[in-house]
């Protein structure tokens, strides 16, 4: 899927099984030059990552309730109202609380 970050387009993969879900970004060597989201989860951990990330937990209408940016690696987060989480290398994207993040694609 394809999502505006100040009139930029951006990249976000959609974690659906568990293969995707389980791994997100951990492993990686290099910060990925594109996001991800996760349905149907509020909380996420940083174990196993080599780089910091922003995250982004919506609401069922893509409304920004929490985000925490810059998050280094082994630790956690959580909010318990949310539906669903966006990852992103930390500075990709410069969301705010109660904002949308748009869908394009």
């Amino acid at each position: 899927m394809k999502i505006l970050n100040n009139n930029q387009q951006l990249t976000v993969h959609v974690c659906l099984n568990f293969k995707n879900r389980f791994l997100g970004m951990m492993g990686q060597k290099k910060e990925p030059n594109y996001g991800l989201f996760f349905p149907h989860c509020h909380s996420i951990h940083t174990c196993f990552m080599k780089f910091p990330i922003d995250i982004y937990i919506v609401d069922y209408n893509n409304t920004i309730i929490f985000c925490k940016k810059k998050i280094k690696p082994w630790k956690f987060a959580f909010y318990k109202k949310g539906y669903g989480t966006y990852e992103f290398p930390a500075g990709m994207t410069n969301f705010q609380t109660g904002e949308r993040i748009k869908q394009i694609a």
